[in-house]
């Protein structure tokens, strides 16, 4: 059923020459080096998982007469660091309350003002070197400001593998679920903070996300590839992983390589936890993608959606891969003012599920079957759950018929998870992991241990009302027609009135034309090999996508069409197009 494709996995934004770009740990120290020549002070600030070791090392080995301070000695203890967090974070695997900790409240305020200090004193005497997490609270403010970045996602591979922990607490060994609950309810949201103050500041970013292969350019250079970026069509980097539910789907159309043991998730499209690789020359230096919406949220979001919800990018696009594979988990997501009140977070994940690919007999579950009782369903649930049972799962919740090109319109507080055999495009707002599991269909995570089943937060969520009629009616396959052309027809397909997320779809053999309407754009090309999105104006360079490629068009970007191209040229293509509802 799958089908090959040119996806590509590496989509590269040309944003350089080679010349811009410092490669390797010599080149980096001899740009450095002269650098400090005309500044005394080198403060390299360093995102929470970037390997400060590494840099340590390898600076010391070539600026051997500069004097190195680490900020990490001036961090609290590991206990004083729970005393703070532990209260946020709670004891769910999961979910904790989104924190508004600061990078300073991980340190002593006394150690750092001593370096503060030491480093002014050293500095007297010849180059300094202050390098960690939080340098930037104890270098001086004419300091030269390095930035050390990694992606997140790099960040979870690390957490995985065993290499590192959070910030301060010694916990590299801890499994998984902690460290990323830590992350994100804590110190992702201290260090952006910092991130977000230093970006018009930065002197030097330097790409840390492959081991021993560093690559450096300047802040302008840096700002120059944000400032192009958020001007143009432009896709991410995805990335992919394996899951209980897995299919391999993914694996023939992305071409993946078959050395896991199924490919479940594709983040196609979530800037806060996916890369941007920027072109210089034969160079690819790799940043995180939130650094755009950060330094460009104008730009990139357009004013009414930065009105809405600040830097952040609420739209998400990912895929979930179950053919040849089983049934995501039964599931509902948290209603707006249950998610503020218990976990801080400002808004909700409603979502849909466009079908990429079905095989025959695919299914989505969806709503609640009529006259249902609730206490039962919920008795139920926990008793399979508690007793290593079997959930009827059909007894409660609907199972519609899945095809190609269907779309299901999911609200939060609505039932639902997609059934075996079915390639979806998720569609959905940005609260990353607010999803509680109510049954998964008694088998055991990757790790070999049972998923997290969160039945009372789903039960307080659950709206009963949306049954069989109410389902079929209001949320599958809603299309209406809204205009036509000349070789190209535009539908609206969602979401639900409740969701603040609009969704187009557009069927084309020639050129459609589109407009940001001054908010940013997220499509896919669903239908088609190949296709190119051009400016009516000259204002970009033509930009090339292929089938199930993801792309965001900024809202500066104002007008621009999307055409057959290629391979695809005189045949039908189609994208679904997202973007917030104003």
């Amino acid at each position: 059923m799958a089908r090959q494709s040119n996806y590509e996995k590496f989509p590269v934004i040309s944003a350089g020459s080679a010349e811009e770009c410092s490669a390797g740990w010599q080149a980096i120290a001899d740009r450095l080096h002269s650098h400090l020549r005309t500044n005394q002070v080198l403060c390299a600030e360093c995102y929470p998982g970037v390997l400060v070791d590494e840099i340590r090392e390898e600076l010391c080995t070539r600026l051997p007469t500069s004097t190195l301070f680490l900020a990490e000695e001036c961090l609290k203890t590991p206990a004083e660091l729970h005393a703070i967090l532990d209260p946020l974070l709670g004891t769910d695997r999961v979910f904790g309350r989104m924190s508004s900790l600061q990078l300073a409240d991980y340190f002593d305020p006394s150690r750092l003002q001593q370096m503060r200090i030491a480093v002014a004193q050293a500095a007297l005497d010849g180059p300094v070197v202050v390098l960690g997490t939080s340098a930037w609270l104890v270098a001086p403010t004419d300091a030269t400001l390095l930035y050390a970045d990694i992606a997140r996602w790099e960040v979870q591979l690390r957490w995985r593998r065993g290499q590192i922990g959070n910030l301060g607490l010694n916990n590299a060994a801890d499994d998984l679920a902690t460290k990323y609950k830590c992350g994100f309810f804590a110190e992702w949201r201290a260090a952006d903070h910092l991130k977000t103050s230093l970006l018009s500041r930065i002197d030097f970013l330097l790409d840390t996300n492959q081991v021993l292969e560093p690559k450096l350019i300047s802040g302008d250079a840096f700002r120059a590839a944000l400032d192009l970026t958020a001007e143009r069509p432009f896709r991410v980097v995805p990335y992919f992983d394996p899951g209980p539910w897995g299919g391999h789907w993914m694996e023939e159309v992305c071409n993946l390589p078959r050395d896991v043991p199924n490919h479940a998730w594709c983040f196609d499209c979530v800037p806060e936890e996916n890369s941007l690789l920027l072109g210089f020359g034969e160079h690819r230096v790799e940043i995180p993608a939130i650094d755009l919406v950060f330094s460009q949220p104008f730009s990139l979001l357009g004013d009414a959606v930065h009105a809405r919800f600040g830097a952040e990018f609420p739209i998400r696009f990912d895929f979930l891969d179950t053919i040849g594979g089983g049934n995501l988990s039964l599931q509902v997501h948290p209603l707006t003012e249950y998610i503020q009140s218990k976990f801080g977070m400002n808004y909700t994940q409603d979502e849909s599920y466009y079908l990429l690919d079905a095989e025959p007999g695919a299914t989505v579950y969806l709503g609640l079957k009529d006259n249902i009782s609730p206490k039962e369903m919920i008795d139920d649930l926990y008793r399979a759950q508690e007793r290593d049972g079997d959930f009827p799962a059909e007894k409660y919740v609907n199972r519609w018929p899945a095809q190609k090109h269907d779309h299901f319109l999911i609200p939060a507080g609505t039932i639902h998870c997609s059934g075996a055999g079915s390639m979806v495009l998720e569609i959905s707002a940005t609260p990353y992991i607010f999803t509680f599991k109510l049954w998964d269909w008694g088998r055991l995570g990757l790790d070999g241990r049972p998923r997290p089943i969160h039945i009372a937060h789903g039960a307080a969520n659950i709206q009963w009302e949306r049954a069989t009629e109410w389902v079929g009616r209001e949320l599958i396959n809603c299309f209406e027609s809204i205009a036509a052309g000349d070789g190209w027809r535009e539908e609206r397909t969602g979401l639900h009135e409740r969701e603040f997320i609009e969704t187009r779809r557009h069927w084309f053999t020639g050129t459609v034309p589109h407009d940001t309407g001054g908010g940013v754009n997220v499509l896919n090309l669903v239908e088609g090999e190949e296709a190119i999105i051009e400016s009516p104006t000259g204002g970009f360079e033509p930009y090339i996508v292929h089938y199930a490629e993801t792309f965001i068009v900024p809202a500066a970007v104002g007008p621009y069409t999307i055409r057959p191209h290629g391979t695809s040229l005189g045949q039908q293509c189609a994208t679904i197009k997202a973007f917030v509802r104003t």
